[in-house]
């Protein structure tokens, strides 16, 4: 089995075995949409979708956002961590985006202040459909123990991945990986012995007790 074959055999089990909606952050319109995903950098989603309730019950656009003191959207994205940065970054962002769409481009997407190509990529899947690699910290892990690649830079790794996998299945194989990464394949103790890819994954507890301890 070569490698873009051992990458659809795993989206077709995984994809079998999911739930068919899969729902990280809170879905919105667009730009609360992209704002949510910029807050989520180093927290939880669960803490990002309560303090964006706050967020956007009084700044509910981009021209309100963007006009908000910087002091009251720190209090209110404290939370979430790094937040001076975050609370700057919303704005700015927000200030690009008065009276104009979210970009449904990459390229466009990044300029944008505090979108990386994760946070872009998530739009791209989520509000546009189209194929999207999400490399976060949980698909990063599963995608380099099943051997699809190995490699740690995320840009590597969203390129060898869109090479390996037709557009169509990429955000569907970036939320199935990042769930399996949350409910099978942790971290730490990661829960090899009920995993429906043990047959074809690269890494094994019992070949890693040492790490496992």
């Amino acid at each position: 089995m070569n490698e873009k074959e051992k990458i659809f055999v795993i989206y077709q089990i995984l994809n079998q075995s999911s739930p068919i909606d899969i729902v990280f952050l809170e879905r919105r319109e667009s730009f609360q949409f992209l704002i949510s995903v910029i807050l989520s950098a180093q927290t939880t989603d669960k803490m990002v979708n309560i303090v964006v309730k706050d967020l956007f019950l009084k700044y509910p656009n981009a021209r309100e956002l963007a006009n908000a003191p910087y002091d009251e959207v720190c209090n209110i994205v404290k939370r979430t961590g790094f937040y001076r940065n975050k609370a700057r970054n919303i704005i700015n962002c927000a200030k690009e985006l008065v009276d104009k769409e979210v970009p449904a481009d990459i390229d466009e997407l990044i300029k944008l202040p505090g979108v990386g190509r994760k946070t872009a990529n998530c739009i791209l899947g989520d509000v546009y459909n189209k194929g999207a690699v999400i490399v976060d910290t949980h698909f990063k892990r599963v995608v380099n123990r099943l051997g699809i690649v190995d490699e740690k830079d995320p840009t590597k790794i969203e390129m060898l991945i869109r090479s390996k996998l037709e557009d169509k299945y990429l955000y569907r194989f970036s939320m199935i990986i990042n769930l399996h990464g949350r409910r099978v394949c942790f971290a730490r103790n990661p829960n090899c012995k009920n995993c429906k890819l043990r047959a074809i994954c690269n890494w094994k507890d019992d070949d890693n007790q040492e790490e496992n301890k």
